[in-house]
Parts: C-alpha cells; sequence; structure tokens
C-alpha cells in the first residue's frame, strides 16, 4: 500500500512537467491554425486540411492553385518563419542568460544584432537586392560578435565575463553610430523608408527561399546547444568549481556564443530587429519548470514560437496596414516583463 501511494506521488510531478510542454505545443498548433484562418485571404481549417491531403495523395481539389499558392508561397513560409526566428531567440536568449548567469541579458547583448543591422543597412544603402541584404546581414552579425569576444579576450586582470559584456556595448554603441550615419546619408524617398522598414522588424517579405537559407543555419547553432545543455547548468558555479567537476568552461562559453551568436544572426538577417523575445521568454519558462537549461530549452522554443507567431498574426490583422513587429513586441513584452517581475520568485537560479 505505502509502496503504491509512493509510486503515485512519484508519478504526479512527472504529469505536471509533462503537462507544461503539451500545453504550449496546443497552443501553437493552435495559433498555426488561426494564422492560416485570418487576413486577406483566410483559409479554414477544413480547406487547410483538405489541400495538405490532396498534397499528399496527389488528388485534385477544387480552387486548390490558388489555395495552395496562398498555404505554400505567401502565409505558409510567414508562419514558419515566425515559429523558427521566435524558437531560436528565445533559445540564444536562454543561452545567454545562463552563461553570462544574469537575466537581463538578451541575444543582442553582445551586439550581434547591431552588427546584422549594419550589415543590411549598408546593402540597402548600396541599393543591393534582398539575397545580399540578408547575406550582410548574416556576416554582419557574426563579425560583431568576433569583433565584441576578440576585445574581451585581450583585456586582461578583468572579470572575462565583465570584460566582454562591455566591449558588447562599446561595440553595439559604436555600430549604432554607424546606423544613425548611413541613415543620414541615405536617400529620403527611397533607401531611407527601406532602412527604416527593416530595422523595425517584419516577416511579411518572407519566401521559402528565406527559410532555406536561415533555417539550416539556426538547426546548426541548436545542435550544441543540446548535446550540452547538461553542461550550461554548470556555468552558474564559479569556474573553479565547474573546472573541479571536469568542465573547460571557456572552452564551453566560446561554444555557447557560436552557437547562440550562429541562430541569433540567421534570424535576423530574415526578420529584421525583433526584441524583447530573448529577453521575456526565457524568464517565462524559468517561473515555469527553473533554471534547469535541460528543462528549459524546449519550453523556452514552444513558448517563443508561440509568442512571436502571435505577435505576427496580431500585427497582420490588428489595422489596414501592417504593425512593424519590433515595435509590437516592445508594447506587448514590456507590462508583461513587469508583471513577470513582480509575480517571480526573488531569486532567479
Amino acid at each position: 500500500m505505502n509502496a503504491s501511494l509512493a509510486e503515485a506521488a512519484r508519478a504526479e510531478p512527472k504529469k505536471a512537467r509533462a503537462l507544461i510542454y503539451v500545453l504550449p505545443l496546443a497552443v501553437l498548433f493552435a495559433l498555426i491554425v488561426l494564422a492560416f484562418s485570418v487576413g486577406r485571404f483566410p483559409v479554414s481549417p477544413a480547406e487547410l486540411l483538405a489541400v495538405l491531403l490532396a498534397k499528399l495523395t496527389g488528388a485534385n481539389h477544387a480552387h486548390a492553385s490558388l489555395i495552395e499558392t496562398v498555404i505554400f508561397q505567401i502565409r505558409g513560409p510567414r508562419i514558419v518563419a515566425a515559429i523558427v526566428v521566435g524558437a531560436a531567440l528565445a533559445a540564444a536568449g536562454a543561452a545567454y542568460q545562463g552563461m553570462f548567469r544574469n537575466p537581463l541579458v538578451s541575444p543582442d547583448i553582445l551586439g550581434v544584432s547591431a552588427g546584422a543591422a549594419v550589415g543590411a543597412v549598408f546593402a540597402i544603402f548600396l541599393s543591393q537586392n534582398v539575397f545580399v541584404i540578408q547575406a550582410c546581414a548574416f556576416a554582419g552579425g557574426l563579425l560583431a560578435v568576433a569583433a565584441v569576444y576578440g576585445i574581451g579576450s585581450s583585456v586582461r586582470g578583468h572579470d572575462p565575463m565583465l570584460a566582454l559584456i562591455l566591449a558588447g556595448i562599446i561595440i553595439g554603441t559604436l555600430l549604432g553610430s554607424t546606423i544613425a550615419l548611413m541613415k543620414y546619408l541615405a536617400d529620403p524617398y527611397d533607401q531611407l523608408p527601406a532602412i527604416t522598414f527593416w530595422l523595425l522588424g517584419s516577416l511579411a517579405s518572407i519566401s521559402p527561399g528565406d527559410l532555406g537559407l536561415a533555417l539550416p543555419m539556426i538547426v546548426v547553432g541548436l545542435t550544441p546547444l543540446h548535446f550540452l545543455r547538461w553542461r550550461m547548468n554548470l556555468l552558474s558555479l564559479p569556474d573553479d568549481e565547474a573546472r573541479a567537476l571536469g568542465v573547460d568552461t571557456r572552452r564551453l562559453r566560446v561554444t555557447v556564443v557560436c552557437a547562440a551568436t550562429l541562430m541569433t544572426a540567421a534570424a535576423v538577417a530574415i526578420s529584421g530587429i525583433i526584441g524583447w523575445i530573448g529577453l521575456l521568454i526565457p524568464h517565462a519558462a524559468r517561473m515555469l519548470v527553473g533554471p534547469d537549461f535541460a528543462r528549459m530549452l524546449p519550453l523556452v522554443m514552444l513558448l517563443g514560437a508561440c509568442y512571436l507567431l502571435g505577435i505576427d498574426t496580431l500585427a497582420r490583422t490588428m489595422a489596414s496596414i501592417e504593425v512593424p513587429l519590433g515595435t509590437l513586441t516592445a508594447f506587448i513584452g514590456a507590462p508583461f516583463f513587469v508583471w513577470l517581475l513582480a509575480t517571480a520568485r526573488r531569486t532567479w537560479q
């Protein structure tokens, strides 16, 4: 009798933890259906299911060509991009916060967003096409973080984490002034509106080709975070304690920086600057499952995907013109973050 009660007591937390992951997954599925169902050309769940089944079986469907264009060329890539970008930015934010032991850290702390913005703005300034803009944004993000890490590593006699953060602030400020200068010199009738629109963040022009470029990079960046998810918890310890447990903290930090930067740069390259996801979502996940990175990683990706997909659906349907994602994420994320701070525990890990 006592043994059965003990087994039941152990089973309850497992069910509760499983429910924490199942609920966001169900919400994500509902948001996907909703995102297809609303807009200037709504696709009902029945039509969506019929087209998908017809695509799989090769059968004919009435009005299939028009609905297929909306699903597979217009709205489908945008929905997938919102899921991928939201999950990538949230996972990168959780990795950075765990590595720096600071809940106020976001994916742009090392200048990756500012570097990507400089690359994209420079390409727009030179009147390049979309592919070149995305490639320059991706390269700019990686180069900015490389410069930050090089400066932080060359500074001796200081806390390496503090030196890295300060180097990120310095490089970010420098890149911000570079963006301001290019905006001042840009053509106010052609280049300046394009620069402003890109900096505000949007998924309106996403194509299947954009996903084909960004998705592999995000998967490559996510892979080491997945395999190192158990060791990530040791970064919350002092370096000497972590080394005593057999973990090379320097190598682990370099790996985390490279992985999170790759994911962020790939996401920003196709979406523009979208803030608050990497800062807000890890806090929400930490409240639900605690600071264990192995438990946080899948949940933070689900919550990030749900958040950005919901924001993107709202951005394109709430008004006659599309609201920029960066503006809407900040407008909704700021009061929500205040609520999280008010209701969270005193210690974050």
